[in-house]
């Protein structure tokens, strides 16, 4: 039982970033449709080395500079995965006029205006937070963002369907989620949030209202969610957590 798991676990590492898995570890279908439970998990390790890289930075560098080597060694480390889906869900959704049309423009590897764009906006919001918070809570807001971003883009999963009868990133972890795993993967995404103040409550509003917005853009605009509009699902609540985290210390 805990061997499946610790399996689970080392498939959605290997899924969500570069790092190297062993080779027992396999690569099924029905294993990553599991691993979604783990993907706040995955999310709290990158926070977790995000921030050590940071915290090692600033003992040299200026904040900004150190802020800057942590967010670049996050997207090496994950490969960018999530913000090219970001700046995919951009081009698609508003440069598209009907749900085809959408989902073919986010298949194709280019990147348009509306995903630069938004790529540039979500880049110079993250770092402008995070440089406007106290240094030394910067690596907790790292390990509780990159965690609970994941929780929110896995939510997605669970209340709506896939948008695509065939192909795509996530097409294998499709197959639903239960509610049970559902519960496992919000607990894991909340859970850095307990040593955050509890005037964090007021967090929950607008990661509401963000996820009220993106399910109803997903139900119009997409016919149900892809594996680009998760990336853009946690690039968007990160972004909207470190604002929210900034504006109530």
């Amino acid at each position: 039982m805990l061997f499946k798991q610790l399996r689970l676990i080392l498939t959605a590492l290997a899924f969500l970033t570069r790092i190297p898995v062993p080779a027992w570890v396999g690569f099924v279908d029905t294993q990553l449709n599991q691993s979604v439970r783990y993907f706040p998990l995955i999310g709290l390790l990158v926070g977790a080395l995000l921030a050590g890289v940071y915290s090692l930075a600033t003992l040299f560098w200026p904040p900004a500079l150190a802020l800057l080597l942590a967010l670049a060694f996050g997207l090496m480390l994950t490969g960018a995965f999530h913000e090219d889906g970001l700046a995919d869900f951009y081009d698609g959704v508003y440069g598209g006029l009907t749900v085809e049309r959408r989902l073919e423009i986010m298949k194709d590897s280019r990147v348009g205006t509306y995903g630069v764009l938004a790529l540039l906006a979500v880049l110079g919001l993250k770092f402008t937070a995070l440089l406007s918070a106290p240094s030394a809570s910067v690596p907790l807001i790292l390990i509780a963002g990159h965690g609970l971003s994941r929780a929110f883009a896995v939510s997605f999963i669970y209340t709506h369907d896939y948008a695509r009868s065939s192909g795509g990133k996530v097409q294998v972890v499709a197959q639903g989620l239960s509610l049970p795993a559902l519960g496992l993967a919000l607990l894991i995404g909340l859970l850095p949030l307990l040593w955050l103040p509890v005037s964090m409550v007021w967090l929950l509003p607008p990661l509401l209202l963000l996820r009220l917005w993106l399910a109803r853009t997903l139900s119009s605009k997409l016919g149900g969610y892809t594996g680009d509009a998760l990336g853009a699902a946690q690039q968007l609540s990160e972004t909207v957590f470190y604002m929210g985290v900034v504006a109530l210390l």
